[in-house]
């Protein structure tokens, strides 16, 4: 008798957990295949050096390294951002989508950089042990050396924004 309670549970579980889901709604199909679409917040505007940023930042071919979801994710949460995991492009725009501040910009690129110098050291270790290769990491170092160069010139070129630059506060 209690072996039928048990699977009359488990199967009420199960049922619930179908109907939860696994929706045969097309709207949410689709909205579970693509968790990314659809989001009105990754329309909004974002400040003009985020689309160099990203395209120069995302692209290991220019950056000498390549920055995962997860990367992005550790620099936010130094930094005291919360932000959704989704594609990096949509993660960079969610991270400088409010930046208000030259201080902001900094700790966060200080943060990039801190990463991005864990790479460096890897090239360095690998360069060592493998001196055939050397010349290919050290393309890679000085791509990122480029990169932080970037990163540097974007936060002297931001103009801050303040509460009295607002029209409706002036």
């Amino acid at each position: 008798m209690a072996d039928n309670n048990n699977l009359s549970d488990l199967r009420a579980e199960f049922d619930k957990f179908v109907q939860d889901k696994c929706d045969t709604d097309p709207e949410k199909a689709e909205e579970l295949r693509d968790p990314d679409a659809g989001d009105a917040v990754d329309d909004e505007p974002v400040p003009q050096f985020v689309d160099s940023l990203h395209s120069v930042l995302l692209a290991p071919a220019k950056s000498g390294v390549y920055l995962s979801r997860i990367d992005i994710k550790r620099v936010a949460e130094a930094i005291d951002e919360s932000i959704p995991i989704k594609e990096r492009e949509k993660m960079i725009k969610a991270l400088f989508r409010h930046t208000i501040s030259k201080d902001f910009l900094r700790s966060a690129f200080n943060e990039f950089n801190r990463h991005i110098n864990g790479r460096v050291l890897m090239y360095q270790e690998l360069s060592a042990e493998f001196p055939a290769s050397k010349h290919i990491f050290d393309g890679y170092i000085a791509k990122t050396a480029k990169v932080q160069k970037t990163f540097d010139q974007i936060v002297e070129d931001f103009e801050e924004i303040g509460v009295s630059d607002e029209p409706l506060f002036g």
